[in-house]
């Protein structure tokens, strides 16, 4: 069997611990504009979570890019030169056009390494939900999966991990589109933790609006409820945006429901973070509630 390495984006914010007992997964890092400076967020970056997070609660808002094609040139040409395939699994099309970027970076070289292989596929996840799917992608290279077969599996199973997101403020939301001023102002002075979800298209979209932390964490469990698959898998990822408190009374609370869940947390990094800010609660499983 040919050896192949795994890719991924720094979007999927794969927690080391996660990764530690797993085959190598290259984290490509992104860029990011914050406070009006620019940061690489990733292996080797120049901005951390934690930092990221005191600028944007200092009233800073951020502005991420795409990764380009040269970018995906030099993180893939060393891996085929030194006889390896590729496997590159990709922040959601339905958020970014970076799926677009390494299409067009797989072609060039695949031209070049004909005798390698270059699979991307669009994963339709994001932030912790990319990451939960990166590293169950992982644990089955690590069974002995080709190339071809867990690309088989990634494509048969990204719509079985659902994401279930709530927010704290409405600013970042507003300044991305995602809601209008007007919805902005009202949901603040009503104290609105919308409630979002990554869709079949792999789009972020607000589907609730429940009132206070209780109630928002109460309509993410609800969702779970409905539609959890534990005969998948019984892993359930708990994300937070600088919000350890709302995040142990998530995990608290999925552990009470659902005391067969294995629970693990994770940072929600700068490049989800900066259109969902600070405040951030997400719950990921696998399950039909997509």
């Amino acid at each position: 069997m040919t050896p192949y390495q795994i890719f991924t984006d720094a979007t999927a914010d794969c927690s080391p611990q996660w990764l530690a007992s797993l085959p190598y997964v290259n984290v490509i890092p992104m860029q990011i504009e914050i406070g009006g400076q620019e940061y690489t967020y990733g292996p080797e970056g120049t901005i951390t979570v934690k930092e990221f997070y005191a600028l944007q609660k200092a009233g800073n808002y951020a502005v991420t890019s795409q990764i380009g094609p040269s970018y995906y040139f030099r993180a893939f040409e060393p891996i085929l030169q030194s006889g390896k395939d590729i496997l590159y699994l990709c922040f959601s099309s339905g958020m970014s056009g970076t799926y677009q970027s390494a299409l067009i970076c797989a072609e060039e070289l695949s031209e070049e390494y004909p005798e390698r292989k270059i699979i991307c596929l669009d994963t339709l996840c994001a932030s912790v939900g990319e990451g939960f799917l990166v590293c169950e992608a992982a644990q089955r290279q690590a069974e002995g999966y080709t190339l071809e077969e867990l690309a088989r599996w990634v494509t048969q199973h990204r719509l079985k991990v659902c994401h279930w997101f709530t927010v704290d403020v409405f600013d970042h939301l507003r300044r991305g589109g995602r809601v209008s001023a007007g919805t902005a102002v009202l949901g603040t002075a009503l104290q609105i933790k919308p409630l979002l979800h990554v869709d079949q298209n792999g789009a972020l979209a607000v589907v609730e609006k429940p009132r206070g932390r209780k109630q928002a964490i109460k309509a993410q469990l609800a969702k779970m409820e409905q539609g959890w698959s534990p005969e998948i898998g019984k892993t359930v990822v708990v994300g937070h945006g600088a919000c350890p408190d709302g995040a142990q009374a998530l995990q608290d609370a999925v552990r009470e429901r659902f005391p067969e869940a294995k629970v693990l947390t994770a940072d929600i990094g700068p490049i989800i973070g900066a259109h969902t800010g600070p405040g951030m609660l997400a719950l990921i499983y696998w399950g039909n509630t997509r």
